[in-house]
């Protein structure tokens, strides 16, 4: 038997209640995290396909069931050892996040992989690439 891959990408509860609020009122959702400009470093929640995911994007996997988690590719080369959870806080969301109106916005809280974890990780290869997603 085989270790299962720990997951890249997390989200707490409190995020996952706002992300079935956001889906309810938008209908499907994607996040992007970039790695600065404009809002920072801050995931970004859009309707799926509002943001055009390209080459250089990689995808950390999936939260709330179906919402595709993308990262900039030199961001991923930053926290390629890194589990990321996807939180929220009170406060004004990014200017073109979903969550701005919310009074919340969202956050990213991070742990660095263990060893064998990453072993893991390094063994099963990098994560698709928008380029490769049909």
């Amino acid at each position: 038997m085989t270790n299962p891959l720990p997951p890249r990408i997390l989200a707490t509860d409190a995020a996952l209640a706002l992300i079935a609020q956001l889906t309810d009122r938008h209908g499907p959702l994607m996040f992007h995290q970039s790695g600065g400009c404009c809002d920072g470093s801050a995931p970004m929640c859009f309707p799926r396909g509002e943001f055009k995911v390209g080459a250089q994007d990689v995808l950390l996997g999936h939260v709330g069931g179906d919402v595709p988690v993308w990262i900039g590719a030199a961001q991923f080369e930053y926290w390629r050892h890194t589990q990321v959870t996807i939180d929220i806080v009170p406060g004004r969301g990014a200017g073109m996040s979903l969550e701005s109106p919310e009074g919340m916005r969202f956050i990213v809280r991070s742990r660095i992989f263990t060893d064998d974890e990453n072993a893991l990780l390094e063994a099963a290869g990098d994560p698709p690439r928008g380029n490769a997603i049909a």
